[in-house]
C-alpha cells in the first residue's frame, strides 16, 4: 500500500498550516474552507475536535486551529521534497525525515508515543493502521504546541479506525 495519485494534493503553508488552513483559523472559518457545512464535533483532552470527510481531523485550542491530521488512506497527500507524508511505510519516512533534518538543519523531536517531528517545519508523522499494514499518517501542528512540553505530551492521539 502507498500513497494514492487519485487523492487530492496539499501543500505545506508557509505562515502554518497545510492545503486551505492556516493555523490560528476559527472552525467556522476551517468548515468554509473545507467547503462542509456541518463536521462532526468531538470534544476530549486539552483541545476541541472536529472530524471532517475526506480524512481530515481538526485540532483547535482556545477556538483556534492549531492541529491538522490526514488519514494515511483517505486523507489529502501532501509532500516535502517529493516524499509523500501520507500512506508510506513508516520506516521509510522516519528516515526520509531525519535525512532531511540533516541536510536542511531542521529541528527533530521524539513524542513520548516514538512518533518524530520536525518542530520547525509543524510536521509530526504517526502511524496508522490499515488493514494489516502500518502507514505514515501526517499531522501538522503549530509550533508553540512541539515547542511546549504540555501540549507535545497531549498531542492527538486518538486511534484512526483502518
Amino acid at each position: 500500500m502507498s500513497a494514492s495519485a487519485e487523492r487530492e494534493r496539499w501543500e505545506l503553508r508557509a505562515e502554518g498550516g497545510v492545503g486551505p488552513l492556516r493555523f490560528g483559523m476559527s472552525p467556522a472559518e476551517v468548515a468554509e474552507a473545507l467547503l462542509v457545512s456541518e463536521p462532526e464535533a468531538r470534544m476530549g483532552g486539552p483541545y476541541g475536535q472536529e472530524d471532517f470527510p475526506g480524512g481530515v481531523k481538526a485540532f483547535y485550542d482556545v477556538g483556534k486551529l492549531a492541529c491538522v491530521a490526514l488519514d494515511a488512506v483517505a486523507g489529502p497527500q501532501v509532500f516535502l521534497a517529493d516524499f509523500p507524508l501520507a500512506g508510506s511505510d513508516p520506516a521509510q519516512g522516519h528516515q526520509f525525515l531525519l535525512d532531511h533534518a540533516a541536510e536542511h538543519g531542521n529541528w527533530v523531536l521524539y513524542t513520548p508515543d516514538a512518533s518524530l517531528s520536525l518542530t520547525d517545519l509543524g510536521i509530526l508523522l504517526r502511524e496508522q493502521r490499515v488493514g494489516e499494514a502500518l502507514l505514515t499518517r501526517p499531522l501538522f501542528v503549530k509550533e508553540e504546541w512541539l515547542e511546549s512540553e504540555y501540549y507535545r505530551d497531549h498531542l492527538p492521539l486518538e486511534g484512526v479506525p483502518g
